[in-house]
């Protein structure tokens, strides 16, 4: 086997276990990350048993345990009733039905427990990228302050806003939803009124562009808090822009009194708004992929980005494993065939914003296993 130089922009879920994924086929991985250093920004990541199968067996879930919430059930609620319409059982119920539970975990204890997995010489911080020449006999990662890294597979899981995507295939048109989103984190202590705070639940509105989901972090000592509503003012896509507390609980000021305790007790939320983009048909050239939001970007009504990042960083990992500089392509074209279907459904799913709101099966999305799917 031929020992790859793998650069790997982005040092965020889908980045790291990609790094950690192609070490252990034995290629020399090095993840390119324009932070400085890793900072706990952030703060979900909802990964359900499709995504904790995979952590396992790159040697995280452990870790991940000791930290993350384990909710019971999956709930969908009505807004103003609270009536539940679905209920799907999950900790020791999915364990047993999918080989792994459902961890909600804050996204800096997830990517601490990834970049641990890595030797530090496998992470380069400070290192933004401008663009990506894919021409050539080797690709060439060209940094935003002049440095260049030549390599024999660049990787870009650098995000909605992905530079290597772009380098590509020129620039992403998505499409303005109408919706904003808001994100914060209560201490559960604040809310002791509260009922099924060890669960995951969807509180479905009037309308399908109104909810407001909630879920436990750290150990469930904390609760998370996720909601959207139609605005047509505010166009700023990013997961760390302030919001306003009271524009928020204005929003949802009829909802059930259990959202209303949630809402009262946040002391800050970001805001962001929610963009759509179709389905790729292409997402390599030569030696040169993307995974993760930068292949398909979605919006969070299903709960399966980082989900589907780190199923495309298993998958691709164990494309290049035989890989040599000559058979890189076809690599990536196999890797391609076994993800785009997929990542298109959950995509389009996500769009619909219909997810489980009655009973239904979730078995084609918890079901997947990343280490064991046919490759072709």
């Amino acid at each position: 086997m031929t020992r790859l130089k793998i650069g790997i922009c982005g040092g965020g879920v889908g980045g790291l276990c990609a790094a950690i994924a192609l070490h252990e086929a034995g290629h020399e991985a090095i993840v390119f990350e324009q932070a400085r250093q890793f900072l706990r920004i952030g703060a979900d990541v909802n990964l359900t048993p499709n995504a904790v199968r995979a952590l396992d067996r790159l040697g995280v879930g452990e870790v991940l345990r000791q930290t993350a919430a384990r909710p019971t059930h999956r709930l969908s609620r009505t807004w103003d009733s609270g009536e539940i319409t679905s209920k799907l059982p999950m900790s020791d119920a999915a364990e047993e039905k999918y080989g792994a539970p459902q961890l909600t975990i804050h996204r800096g204890d997830l990517l601490k427990a990834l970049e641990a997995r890595l030797p530090e010489s496998a992470i380069r911080l400070g290192s933004k990228v401008a663009w990506v020449e894919a021409e050539g006999e080797r690709p060439v990662i060209h940094f935003e302050d002049g440095r260049e890294e030549s390599v024999d597979v660049v990787i870009g899981a650098d995000g909605i806003h992905s530079a290597v995507r772009r380098s590509l295939f020129g620039d992403d048109h998505p499409e303005f939803t109408g919706l904003v989103s808001y994100r914060a984190v209560v201490p559960r202590s604040a809310v002791p009124e509260v009922e099924n705070l060890d669960a995951f639940t969807k509180w479905w509105g009037e309308t399908a562009d109104s909810q407001v989901v909630v879920f436990p972090l750290t150990r469930g000592e904390e609760v998370f808090i996720f909601a959207t509503t139609p605005q047509e003012g505010w166009r700023e896509e990013s997961w760390t822009l302030p919001g306003d507390v009271e524009e928020l609980r204005e929003v949802y000021q009829d909802f059930h009194p259990d959202v209303r305790a949630l809402l009262a007790a946040c002391e800050s939320v970001t805001k962001s708004a929610l963009y759509v983009r179709e389905p790729m048909a292409q997402w390599s050239k030569g030696q040169v992929t993307i995974l993760g939001d930068a292949a398909h970007p979605m919006v969070p009504f299903m709960a399966q980005g980082a989900c589907m990042a780190i199923e495309d960083a298993v998958v691709l990992s164990r494309c290049l494993a035989e890989a040599d500089r000559e058979t890189v392509p076809a690599a990536l074209a196999r890797y391609e065939r076994a993800r785009r279907e997929r990542t298109a459904q959950v995509q389009r799913g996500s769009r619909a914003n219909n997810w489980l709101k009655g009973e239904g099966n979730a078995d084609w999305v918890y079901g997947y296993d990343a280490w064991g799917v046919a490759i072709d």
